[in-house]
């Protein structure tokens, strides 16, 4: 259940603290299919928002800032119908890849005012709740808008992101749109899911060096993360991750670090 927009603008104020980065080269965990405690070597673990971040880790906290999270569409039509992307005859436009996800309007500067404040609310949830760094995904739902949004309207609405996440003393990560990195849109570090796999991981390197997380999928085979930990190994944070993203009571639970 998602709180009114009202009663999180109420609660956002967090305390002062400095922006902190994830260690290099950490063990991570992406735990977005569900929390559970992490492996003894793991130094940063990425959840949800509506998790509680996993203690005494470097824990980043994962908003669906450009679509719709699994799940609150409802919210979404009765609270903020008119931030929902739609086609030329009124209908919602949907990732192909994830029919339960509504891409988000970004086209002008008073919506990615409105989704700003949502989304500056849900950071200092984060924030409060002890996270140290934000995930804000599907910064490149533009390319699945068919043609609806541009990559200017992306830039635009990342930018904001940026000044909400540091606003709240929390770093931020580019997630995935490698393309847009040389912008330097004033992202702290990259998550990249696949960059093995797409060849994109040279143009996360070339601008934020050793500042990356990298995702591969089992699905995809395991060559990949093999690839990636003898190219860069010890210089990123590399991991391979079962596509669901389950937990470890799951028979599909993969997790390998390098």
């Amino acid at each position: 259940m998602i709180a009114p927009l009202a009663s999180l603008l109420a609660a956002v104020a967090v305390t002062a603290a400095p922006i902190t980065l994830p260690p290099t080269a950490g063990v991570a965990d992406y735990q977005l299919g569900g929390a559970y405690p992490p492996a003894a070597n793991v130094q940063i673990v990425t959840r949800d928002r509506s998790a509680a971040p996993a203690p005494g880790r470097y824990s980043i906290c994962y908003v669906n800032s450009f679509q719709t999270q699994p799940g609150t569409l409802r919210w979404w039509k009765k609270k903020h119908p008119s931030l929902l992307l739609r086609d030329a005859k009124g209908r919602l436009v949907r990732d192909p890849g994830w029919r339960d996800e509504v891409l988000l309007d970004i086209r002008t500067a008073k919506k990615r005012a409105a989704l700003g404040a949502i989304n500056r609310a849900w950071f200092a949830q984060c924030a409060r709740k002890g996270y140290r760094a934000i995930e804000p995904d599907n910064l490149d739902s533009w390319t699945r808008s068919k043609g609806r949004l541009k990559k200017t309207h992306a830039v635009s609405f990342a930018k904001r992101l940026v000044r909400e996440a540091h606003g709240v003393n929390l770093a931020i990560a580019q997630k995935n749109a490698p393309q847009l990195s040389r912008l330097r849109l004033g992202f702290d570090f990259a998550v990249a899911e696949e960059c093995e796999v797409y060849r994109e991981c040279g143009t996360y390197r070339r601008y934020y060096g050793t500042r990356l997380i990298e995702i591969e999928y089992t699905d995809n085979g395991r060559s990949a993360f093999r690839q990636a930990c003898a190219a860069r190994g010890g210089s990123a944070s590399i991991l391979l991750r079962d596509r669901g993203v389950v937990r470890p009571s799951s028979r599909r639970y993969v997790f390998e670090a390098c």
